[in-house]
């Protein structure tokens, strides 16, 4: 017994000893990355691209949506869910969700009688925002100056609801894989009287590295990606696009300003420009790297606003989160179960192999391309 323990205690010795002997590449050797942004960890698993997929496949996208349908609630000139109809809009639309999950006038729950049972009050608003009045055009396919009316109505529905509420919640849904239940381009904002989880993470976290190092965590960190290059996939002269070193989905992408900027309605017409820039050229990337309308979910996190909007933020910078679920093609996708659920967030491919692929690809998109082609085929 006690010559089978050493020689098992021996050939422990001689495996660390090789494990320690052995160059650690990020690419082949599984490891765990800290998020210091929302204080958790995910584990990176490279290796595991190289197995073969038998599982779930998701049925291709439809080719084409129509341009407008009078029955789409969302398009102009149709009748929504509650009777009212929309007006013949030419640009963005803004309206009250017919089904919101937040509303502004709820009775409180009342005390609790016991700690494990704990409820609180809950009210708020909750809009939609069309981007554009036509249903087969997103965000990648407008002009830049449609992106930029975008990007002025988030900064206008952030500062109207933001007066009232101390978080203000944009986010998209792009296509049926995120849960889209309307193909027509639009996100949703919903303003809350509570800070969800997510934002108290990333307000503690910030609060705590600027107290620590003196400097807003996520302006140090641009700065650092920029010195690094290796996860940028695109720079401007007011923003930075990268695949954070501590993603979880395939591929994940932060946008930030290059200047200390709290909340959207902060930007300058300069910076707005530029932001619908390079929000196009991301967008044509993320449809080019499968030749399909990308899906994501994205979302905008500034600083909280609402009574205490006037109180020192200057930790917090802005900074938008796209998180795509595509791993290996169109129809193959990303899934968060089992380990994902029950233990911590596991990712495959490394943050700068995404960043690779996504940088290589062309910033025209696809579908335009193969128009161009045919054109020249014919002339």
């Amino acid at each position: 017994m006690s010559h089978s323990g050493a020689g098992s205690q021996q050939r422990q010795q001689e495996s660390e000893g090789d494990a320690i002997a052995t160059t650690f590449l990020a690419s082949e050797h599984q490891h765990i990355r800290y998020n210091p942004l929302q204080d958790e960890w995910v584990l990176v698993s490279a290796h595991r691209m190289k197995r073969p997929w038998q599982g779930q496949v998701e049925p291709s996208l439809l080719k084409t949506v129509p341009r407008h349908d009078p029955h789409n609630p969302l398009c102009p000139g149709a009748t929504r869910a509650n009777g009212e109809v929309n007006p013949h809009y030419d640009g963005t639309f803004l309206f009250d969700n017919d089904f919101p999950s937040l509303q502004p006038d709820v009775p409180n729950p009342g005390p609790s009688d016991h700690p494990l049972f704990q409820a609180e009050a809950a009210r708020g608003v909750c809009k939609v925002l069309c981007f554009h009045p036509w249903s087969d055009v997103t965000l990648p396919l407008m002009s830049v100056p449609e992106i930029r009316a975008v990007v002025d109505m988030w900064a206008s529905v952030t500062e109207e609801l933001g007066a009232q509420y101390p978080w203000v919640q944009i986010f998209e849904n792009k296509g049926a894989m995120m849960g889209s239940s309307n193909p027509h381009p639009h996100c949703q904002v919903w303003a809350s009287s509570f800070l969800p989880d997510i934002a108290q993470r990333e307000e503690r976290c910030q609060r705590a590295y600027q107290s620590q190092h003196g400097e807003p965590l996520l302006m140090e960190y641009g700065h650092q990606e920029l010195l690094r290059k290796e996860r940028l996939v695109l720079t401007s002269e007011h923003w930075l696009v990268l695949v954070p070193f501590w993603a979880v989905w395939p591929f994940q992408t932060l946008l930030l300003p290059r200047r200390h900027v709290r909340r959207l309605p902060e930007l300058t017409s300069a910076e707005r420009d530029d932001l619908a820039f390079i929000m196009k050229k991301l967008l044509i990337k993320y449809d080019n790297l499968f030749e399909t309308s990308f899906p994501y979910t994205m979302g905008w996190h500034g600083a909280p606003t609402g009574s205490e909007a006037e109180a020192k933020w200057d930790h917090w910078q802005l900074h938008a989160h796209y998180y795509p679920p595509l791993l290996r093609s169109a129809t193959i996708r990303k899934f968060m179960v089992g380990y994902e659920m029950l233990a911590q967030a596991q990712r495959e491919l490394t943050p700068e192999q995404a960043a690779e692929r996504l940088r290589a690809l062309p910033e025209v998109h696809y579908s335009l391309g193969q128009k161009d082609r045919e054109t020249a085929a014919i002339a």
